[in-house]
């Protein structure tokens, strides 16, 4: 399978939250990007500079396993993550800025899409008619 590029739109979701209290007067901080899709990762991965530019607050540390061992990585506060027409908040993790910016399998699974190996798209998850779907069972 070849590599599945998309471009996504990040906002910094407590000043979002702020915004919509009238707490905060300007806009949230908000940028576009591009984002490998990785379904071997697990969250969405931002390098360092992105965080910079949305202004995010580091919350804590994860050890993240990679191809070249175990590290510690810094999570930081929320963004919403927009992409083709679909939306949610979550933490982001910190990756170098000569690494691409990753989507994993979580804010895929939240936002419903699934990989066409075939066509090298990220497409609606096509069991749900197009319709973002959540499942429990």
């Amino acid at each position: 399978m070849g590599k599945v590029i998309v471009k996504i739109k990040l906002t910094n979701y407590v000043e979002e939250q702020l915004q919509k209290l009238k707490r905060l007067k300007t806009k949230p901080r908000s940028i576009e990007a591009e984002a490998l899709v990785d379904t071997g990762a697990t969250r969405l991965y931002l390098q360092s500079k992105l965080i910079r530019a949305l202004g995010l607050r580091k919350e804590g540390e994860v050890v993240s396993r990679t191809t070249n061992g175990s590290r510690k990585r810094a999570v930081y506060q929320a963004a919403r993550l927009e992409l083709q027409g679909r939306d949610g908040a979550f933490q982001v993790v910190e990756v170098d800025d000569d690494v691409p910016n990753l989507l994993g399998q979580i804010p895929l699974e939240y936002l419903d899409f699934v990989v066409d190996p075939k066509r090298q798209k990220l497409i609606p998850n096509p069991e749900h008619g197009g319709t973002q779907m959540s499942e429990e069972y």
